[in-house]
């Protein structure tokens, strides 16, 4: 039983590194908008239009991933993501076009960090877990990824201040690589002899499955409140540098924004995962994604002083990416285990289209009238819907 418990402890830690750095490194991209910008003959439109679609990508690519790791273990594709994503990284500096920028920022960059992001982690940690501690695995796991952003924001940033951006970016790329080692860690793991769990549906093929899925009710609504929920995050990530910015301050307001954010996700993740094991998971969304509109809401009407950031990034790092835990642990219940990576994956591609426009909508909305005050009332609207679009969810206790 102790030896069953250091096993579980070993995959858990080693997935929330994985996902401290993959994330990490993702979530402080947009503080390479305004450098990128003023240093080369690339605009804010192309730039976002490269984030944009790095959102798409990470969430097209991570159910095919999802569904190698099903059925073929997830090192090899932990290891193929770390070389693709520290490739791309190293290849921006030389991006110069927009077609070659949306290929290294946006394609490869992407593809890489979608093969060590939150499918394929928790999908191959589940499998080695009872169902009554998912949940709060999933909460830690997803913690590392609040981590790895309070930690690599601010540390991108005092390089790109000391060294410049192009440094900043090697940095990155060489960061990505250690992810390799702990891939070996957590897959050793797993190919111990693992706990039994309640698998009813091992029968099932893969493509059965996903048919199932598709004409459930509730996985449709889990998917369209997920939508939402990348669109406040690619928006975000992407251009709170430009709305600080707008507002008068530093670019180290920005960076410490993004620590908070990733800092107060850590508590949040493991709040909600705790939560999961108490509450139905729908719910808990629900509170999340109402909690948005309002601190929205009282971020448009306060004045835009350093300590109003602060507060708004604190605020929202409680539930930023908090919603990844009762989200997965909804489609484990409907489901099961077997298949999670493929079916969560699934539902962060809806994550990702909502964050691709986020993140173009965004660029095109400060392009065209020099603010984002229209992208706040969407957000507003958006979290408003998926609050409610939560409720009809048919969950298990």
């Amino acid at each position: 039983m102790q030896n069953d418990a250091k096993k579980i402890w070993i995959t858990i830690i080693a997935a929330s590194l994985i996902l401290a750095i993959t994330m990490g490194v993702r979530q402080s991209l947009g503080l390479f908008v305004e450098p990128i910008d003023n240093s080369t003959s690339l605009d804010i439109v192309s730039i976002s239009f490269a984030l944009a679609i790095g959102q798409l990508v990470w969430g097209f690519i991570q159910p095919l991933f999802g569904a190698v790791a099903d059925k073929r273990g997830s090192f090899g594709v932990l290891v193929l993501g770390a070389i693709v994503m520290s490739l791309g990284l190293v290849l921006v500096p030389f991006a110069n076009t927009d077609f070659t920028l949306m290929l290294t920022l946006g394609i490869l960059c992407s593809a890489g960090a979608a093969a060590g992001s939150f499918s394929i982690l928790i999908g191959a940690t589940a499998k080695n877990l009872p169902a009554n501690k998912r949940s709060f695995a999933s909460g830690f796991i997803n913690a590392g990824g609040s981590f790895g952003q309070f930690i690599f924001a601010p540390i991108t940033q005092v390089v790109i201040n000391g060294l410049g951006w192009i440094w900043a970016m090697i940095t990155l790329a060489l960061s990505t690589l250690l992810t390799i080692p702990l891939a070996k860690t957590l897959t050793s793991q797993n190919k111990k002899e693992q706990i039994k769990i309640d698998n009813p549906e091992d029968e099932l093929k893969l493509k059965n499955q996903i048919y199932i899925a598709l004409k459930d009710k509730s996985y449709i609504c889990l998917h369209l409140g997920f939508f939402t929920c990348g669109f406040h995050v690619a928006f975000l990530s992407t251009h709170l540098p430009g709305e600080v910015a707008l507002c008068g301050h530093s670019a180290s307001v920005s960076a410490f924004s993004l620590a908070l954010i990733g800092f107060f996700n850590i508590f949040g993740s493991l709040y909600a995962g705790y939560l999961g094991t108490k509450y139905k998971m729908k719910y808990i969304l629900t509170v999340m994604y109402a909690s948005r509109a309002l601190m929205i809401i009282a971020y448009m009407l306060a004045p835009k002083t350093e300590l109003t950031f602060y507060i708004f990034a604190i605020s929202l790092g409680f539930t930023w990416l908090a919603t990844v835990p009762p989200t997965a642990g909804i489609v484990a219940k409907l489901f099961g285990t077997k298949y999670l990576g493929t079916l969560f994956g699934l539902t962060l591609l809806s994550h990702q289209t909502g964050g691709f426009l986020g993140a173009f909508l965004g660029g095109l909305n400060m392009n065209h009238t020099g603010d984002f005050t229209w992208m706040w009332y969407l957000d507003i609207v958006l979290a408003i819907f998926a609050a409610l679009i939560n409720l009809p969810i048919k969950e298990e206790k």
